[in-house]
């Protein structure tokens, strides 16, 4: 009556409670098809707009994934990208972050993150990222500048991350098998190979910007994070949408556009995946359109804008004593110089495939590697020395004559003007 409880009575009740089965959740443990959460990579996406929303879907479709968070300028992508991860997860916890440096330090919670911002972000966001304890899967073109990307291979070796630029074609069976066949002599000696560039915009880019608006609240467009390290520029809407292509502030031209694929897919075949070209040559035109970039082994590689050597987008192809091989987007099978050369495709992709332990799926390649620590198909190095072909290419349409370039040393032979462009002046508080 007292409200005073016995000690037998506490100890029937705590021998009770001690006997009853404490009950867990299957999909705790891991059963019933469900990932525990202890084996979930936890994801936050940064910049999700047009094609970042393919990586997303790519990403949150896997089981042991879970998208926690959403960081971007812009609100009215902030609130798209939570309604859509919402919606998958089933709750409204999606959180939403306007700034960059707010998000990471706030978020040790988070395993990884996907970056799809405007290509001048890419480095930056990478870097950032990697530095505040992130693996990273970024859309490409991967960086602005030979400089940008000595750092992110550097930060990425540092802090032990892993990375993989979106240079998907790398991980699809189609180019997988042009690759191989290059690569391991099934066309014989490879002399030559071709990669597409965009058959839009042009190498040379205006400096000159879009007419100013007026600005909006930060809370809505926050401009001066928008534009990162590149110099000020009046606002306009337009860029934000994805009207900054073609600009040399924010773009790396027609060449980079399509070239942070494909040079990476030509150069892997001919085993350069891990140098550049040693010479570059000029073309009279304004696109690059034809440009024969030179290989330390004497291979060749030629920058093709049109349909010559494919049909579809992004292609690449290899020219051998045997003969050729080539993919582009829409294949069914790759093209071939002889149906001979077709004949062993499940067998050549097959190989590669054991050789390599690499899931032909490029986001679960990433996944994959997350939790092994092992390298991705799109390594830091393998991103950085395909865009220091792009940006070498580049230089050497701006200034308008033949180029020589040491992959070792990461810089141009006897070119000042040409090693200064390696790099471009920084905005703060957005530097390197």
């Amino acid at each position: 009556m007292s409200g005073k409880i016995s000690r037998r009575s506490f100890l029937s009740k705590a021998s009770a409670a001690v006997a009853a089965p404490y009950i867990v959740p299957a999909s705790v443990l891991g059963r019933g098809g469900a990932i525990a959460p202890s084996e979930r990579i936890t994801v936050a996406g940064i910049g999700i707009h047009g094609r970042g929303f393919d990586d997303l879907r790519a990403i949150i479709g896997h089981k042991d994934v879970q998208v926690l968070a959403i960081c971007d300028i812009w609100k009215q992508q902030r609130l798209a990208v939570k309604e859509f991860v919402d919606n998958h997860n089933g709750n409204q916890d999606c959180a939403m972050y306007r700034d960059i440096r707010e998000f990471l330090a706030e978020r040790g919670d988070i395993d990884a993150v996907l970056i799809a911002t405007g290509d001048h972000w890419h480095a930056l966001a990478s870097i950032l990222a990697m530095r505040a304890g992130k693996d990273v899967y970024t859309e490409k073109p991967s960086t602005m500048t030979i400089q940008e990307g000595q750092v992110v291979v550097e930060t990425a070796r540092r802090y032990g991350r892993v990375y993989q630029t979106g240079t998907q074609r790398l991980s699809e069976a189609n180019h997988v098998f042009c690759i191989e066949m290059a690569r391991t002599g099934r066309l014989g000696k490879v002399h030559t190979a071709y990669a597409h560039i965009a058959p839009w915009d042009a190498a040379k880019m205006p400096n000159d910007w879009k007419p100013a608006q007026e600005l909006p609240p930060v809370d809505e467009v926050d401009w001066d994070i928008w534009l990162g390290s590149c110099p000020w520029r009046p606002f306009n809407i337009e860029y934000v949408r994805g009207g900054w292509r073609g600009y040399y502030d924010f773009h790396t031209s027609c060449i980079g556009e399509w070239g942070a694929h494909t040079f990476a897919q030509a150069q892997a075949g001919i085993d350069a995946g891990e140098t550049s070209p040693v010479k570059y040559e000029y073309v009279d035109n304004t696109t690059g359109d034809g440009m024969t970039c030179t290989f330390a082994s004497g291979q060749k590689m030629i920058l093709s804008r049109g349909d010559k050597y494919w049909h579809g987008s992004c292609g690449e192809r290899f020219d051998g004593e045997r003969g050729w091989v080539a993919a582009a987007d829409g294949y069914t099978m790759p093209d071939a110089s002889s149906p001979e050369l077709l004949a062993e495709y499940k067998q050549v992709v097959g190989e590669y495939v054991e050789r390599t332990g690499r899931s032909l799926d490029h986001m679960r390649n990433f996944l994959d590697c997350v939790k092994s620590r092992e390298q991705t198909v799109a390594n830091p190095s393998v991103m950085h020395c395909s865009m220091s072909t792009v940006h070498a290419a580049n230089i050497c349409m701006w200034l308008g004559r033949d180029m020589h370039f040491d992959p070792a040393a990461e810089q141009f032979i006897n070119d000042g003007e040409a090693n200064r462009m390696r790099s471009r002046a920084q905005r703060e508080p957005w530097v390197l």
